[in-house]
């Protein structure tokens, strides 16, 4: 009978640590109770907008009207992605002073240096994307690299932490030392979509040391707003030899 009670007693003794020590939530700080403490309160969730179907088949772009099948949006119509597939967990606002839950925690992440964050958010996008991961046939993830002078003043590469937490959800390798970014580049935030592919034309390299002749790979990044440098991290990868390359995100700019 021992075997059976280990649950119930593991379950009473996690209760009285949230009780003793309330979980806060990622966002706002508020104290959070339930299933989903290591994540957002009850306030907040309500604000995060998960993808979900209808959505591009190749870019994962949800569409507004909520209805109908998957198919191509216009912009892969007009310009195919060097990438397979690419899928997010949830909707970013673009809107620089926006107070949004996921805006706001994804901001401590990487400006705040909040490395701690790593481990929830991974959980949340590999967790969240079970369905695309299971069906994309990978054998190895790729974190999209930093510049190293964006790397030493940031202390960490916030992909790497993502990409982590999905290795360890699937047994999937991770390697983040395949492609590296050669050239450094000013932020992308505040330039067009047209800028944003401009800006990053050319900046990933390959290490000879690592190659990926006839592999599918996976790579991560945190948010997916014009698609510039996943898609120029791609066609660095596919020219190196890479079979397929899909792409998994965090959330996407909406």
């Amino acid at each position: 009978m021992r075997p059976a009670l280990r649950p119930a007693l593991t379950d009473r003794f996690d209760w009285l640590v949230d009780w003793l020590y309330p979980p806060r939530c990622r966002a706002c700080g508020g104290r959070i109770y339930g299933s989903d403490a290591e994540y957002f309160c009850a306030a907040c969730w309500p604000e995060i907008r998960i993808i979900a179907h209808p959505l591009c088949t190749i870019c994962g772009r949800p569409f507004v009207d909520g209805s109908g099948d998957d198919h191509r949006c216009g912009g892969c119509l007009s310009r195919t992605p060097h990438f397979t597939r690419a899928r997010a967990w949830a909707c970013y606002p673009r809107e620089e002073m926006s107070d949004h839950p996921l805006r706001r925690v994804v901001q401590k992440f990487k400006y705040g240096r909040r490395v701690s964050l790593g481990k929830p958010l991974g959980r949340l996008m590999a967790q969240g994307c079970k369905e695309f991961l299971k069906e994309c046939p990978v054998d190895m993830i790729i974190p999209v690299p930093l510049h190293p002078k964006r790397l030493r003043w940031r202390g960490f590469n916030q992909s790497v932490l993502l990409a982590r937490q999905v290795s360890r959800e699937y047994d999937i390798p991770l390697d983040p030392f395949v492609v590296y970014r050669s050239k450094e580049t000013p932020p992308q935030t505040q330039l067009t979509e047209a800028e944003r592919r401009k800006n990053v034309r050319g900046v990933f390299s390959l290490n000879p040391q690592k190659p990926i002749d006839g592999k599918r790979v996976l790579l991560v990044d945190d948010v997916y707003t014009s698609g510039a440098t996943v898609n120029e991290c791609s066609r660095c990868l596919k020219q190196g030899g890479a079979k397929e390359v899909y792409v998994l995100t965090l959330a996407r700019a909406e």
